[in-house]
């Protein structure tokens, strides 16, 4: 599984399509642990090109602290999983947290 966590000065970029750089994690879902982390830097961002460059990065879920409900929608249409609400802090705790079970999501950000 590979986890995609947009960035901005190292941390969880609060909103998804302002982020400078994403950190992908790989991680072990049975084991619970993290395997491995890149950072890349995303294209331009214009509607529907993040969610295909993700697919293409073999990712299978987003956390971010915002995204709009349209981007949510072609997410979706990727088989890419979003989870929303998720506080700022390195990718490493963000990732450990969501595996072990103790992820908070408060409100979606975005509201667009």
């Amino acid at each position: 599984m590979r986890i995609a966590i947009p960035l901005a000065n190292g941390k969880l970029a609060m909103h998804f399509g302002h982020c400078e750089r994403f950190a992908l994690i790989d991680v072990d879902a049975e084991k619970k642990e993290i395997t491995g982390k890149t950072e890349a830097t995303p294209p331009a961002h214009e509607p529907g090109v993040l969610p295909a460059w993700l697919a293409e990065q073999k990712v299978s879920a987003v956390i971010t602290g915002g995204m709009g409900q349209r981007a949510q929608g072609l997410f979706a249409q990727q088989g890419i999983a979003v989870m929303a609400g998720a506080s700022a802090d390195t990718p490493e705790r963000i990732v450990t947290a969501y595996l072990d079970g103790s992820l908070s999501l408060g409100g979606n950000v975005c509201d667009h």
